[in-house]
């Protein structure tokens, strides 16, 4: 059995048409539009809101000018160049400049060597002067020093010494009275009393001293005596040779140390004296 529809009730409309006529449609046909009047726009005021800048024409005049090249400069312009090839070394020249640096090296070095000769025999002055041995000083003199026949000799006596000019001043009134007792000792042909008086000054012995004029054994014991509270030796060691020969034998032992302290002073002072001469001389020759 089939149903008849009915003619008066109105049928739906037919779907594509519905979706092409939509929204969107609409839309597209309004941007279309949009575009179209954008670039009628562009094309007809364009020109007038962007122009557009001309490039500089170049001028005619100037347009088949080259750059010209620069002059080269004169020679009274250019500065004056000196071609300075540098120069072969001198070989004399070399062999002079080495030379004089050679001798100065050994002028300087003989110079230290005197300096230190000089302060090497001062310090063997001052060491010598006092009674104790001298050896570690003069070990360092000769270390510094050419040798001298001074020098040798005092090798013999810096082990011992010397008593001091204060020591044998000192000791000297001691020696000065065994002196003159014997120097008034009797000869073998004297008589009795003239022996008593002998044995008696012995044992209490009568001695001037002071300034004692004449050439007696007084006056020469007090002669040598002053010389030697003054430091004197040479000269009181002369003024003992005058002595009779008991008077010597007695002053045998003291004129030993005298002697041989006498000559300490004279070799320490000679070796001094020479090696400040060495120094002077090598100070005014480098000057």
């Amino acid at each position: 059995m089939s149903v008849t529809p009915d003619p008066t009730e109105p049928s739906p409309p037919p779907y594509g048409r519905s979706r092409l006529l939509g929204p969107m449609f609409w839309l597209m046909i309004v941007f279309g539009l949009m575009c179209v009047l954008a670039g009628y726009a562009l094309s007809r005021f364009g020109p007038h809101l962007f122009p557009v800048k001309p490039k500089p024409a170049v001028s005619s005049d100037l347009a088949g000018v080259r750059p010209l090249a620069p002059a080269p400069a004169s020679p009274a312009d250019e500065p004056a160049r000196l071609d300075i090839a540098p120069a072969a070394p001198n070989s004399a020249a070399i062999s002079e400049l080495t030379e004089r640096i050679d001798a100065l090296e050994a002028e300087q070095s003989r110079t230290a060597e005197a300096a230190a000769s000089a302060l090497a025999a001062a310090a063997l002055m001052e060491a010598a002067q006092t009674s104790r041995p001298f050896a570690d000083e003069l070990a360092a003199l000769d270390a510094v020093s050419p040798p001298s026949a001074e020098l040798r000799a005092l090798r013999r006596i810096a082990e011992r010494g010397a008593p001091s000019r204060a020591a044998l001043a000192a000791s000297f009134p001691d020696y000065a009275a065994r002196a003159a007792g014997a120097a008034r000792a009797p000869g073998e042909s004297a008589g009795l009393m003239t022996r008593l008086a002998a044995a008696l000054s012995r044992v209490v012995t009568l001695r001037q001293v002071g300034e004692v004029p004449g050439v007696g054994v007084d006056a020469l014991l007090a002669r040598a005596e002053r010389q030697v509270e003054e430091g004197d030796l040479d000269h009181a060691l002369k003024t003992l040779d005058g002595l009779p020969p008991g008077g010597r034998d007695a002053l045998a032992p003291w004129r030993a140390a005298a002697e041989m302290r006498a000559d300490i002073d004279r070799r320490i002072s000679a070796v001094r004296v020479q090696a400040l001469e060495d120094l002077a001389r090598l100070a005014r020759s480098g000057a």
